[in-house]
């Protein structure tokens, strides 16, 4: 079987660090991160993976499609969205491993990806949308599967969102990268009141053709649905309407949690 590694790069294509090995890899990085700086994941394709790529920020588990996963050391605007803490510092400490048969089968958040970003071809989930406000990271897709569930102002972290640009044809999607089996969704809406508007209805469709409208209301609590789903492979949110009552054009969110297991 093949091993699994983590390799840093610079912009000019030289490893500054490397580890393999078939459980547990450790890559302690000594050295300063530098605008252009990767980090490269190698695994046996379809692998369930554990892995965490800044000590400062949580283990994610993902499922790897095929390698390389390249993840870009954010810089400058990029930044806005993670902890301030992250990719800093002179020492560094990455981790992957390979998840254990418990962690695949036990029922999760299979929606969660700290690492995703909006280039990601191979590393599940993974969020994409139509539009991003402004472009700006603070407002990315993948902010919604970052596990944080801070909602109660918005812009850098640890208040990020997915932001729709005021536009009414806005659609987010979450790739789960393979087939899984959902019970229960849930939306957690920005609540920066008065400057946020809230969605009173939503459509969410499913890879298997169906689809289904989600009713929420102004609050800053979760919006919980219970579902019943088998061999899903992404969900789509769109169709948002917001209040017309509320004089904010802003709605937002800032998670997107989905419940259940794999498919078997």
């Amino acid at each position: 079987m093949d091993p699994i590694t983590i390799k840093i790069r610079n912009s000019s294509g030289a490893i500054l660090g490397e580890c393999s090995g078939a459980d547990t890899v450790n890559l302690v990085y000594r050295g300063v991160y530098r605008e252009g700086d990767v980090i490269c994941l190698s695994a046996p394709d379809a692998s369930f993976l554990v892995i965490q790529l800044d000590d400062v920020m949580n283990p994610a588990f993902v499922y790897l499609a095929k390698s390389p996963y390249v993840f870009m050391i954010p810089f400058g605007e990029k930044r806005l969205s993670y902890n301030p803490k992250a990719f800093t510092g002179e020492v560094h400490l990455l981790t992957a491993r390979p998840a254990s048969k418990e962690e695949i089968a036990v029922r999760k958040n299979l929606a969660q990806n700290e690492y995703d970003t909006n280039v990601n071809p191979c590393c599940y989930p993974h969020a994409s949308a139509n539009v991003e406000t402004r472009n700006e990271s603070v407002f990315a897709a993948r902010n919604a599967i970052d596990g944080n569930t801070a909602n109660h102002s918005h812009g850098n972290w640890p208040y990020e969102s997915w932001g729709i640009n005021c536009d009414p044809n806005a659609a987010v999607k979450i790739d789960f990268g393979r087939a899984v089996s959902i019970d229960r969704i849930v939306l957690v809406t920005r609540a920066d009141f008065p400057h946020d508007n809230w969605w009173k209805q939503a459509a969410l469709d499913y890879s298997d053709g169906t689809s289904e409208i989600l009713s929420m209301k102004k609050s800053d609590l979760p919006h919980s649905f219970d579902v019943r789903k088998t061999g899903i492979s992404w969900i789509r949110l769109h169709s948002l309407i917001p209040c017309e009552n509320d004089p904010s054009p802003f709605p937002a969110l800032t998670q997107v949690l989905v419940f259940g297991r794999e498919s078997k």
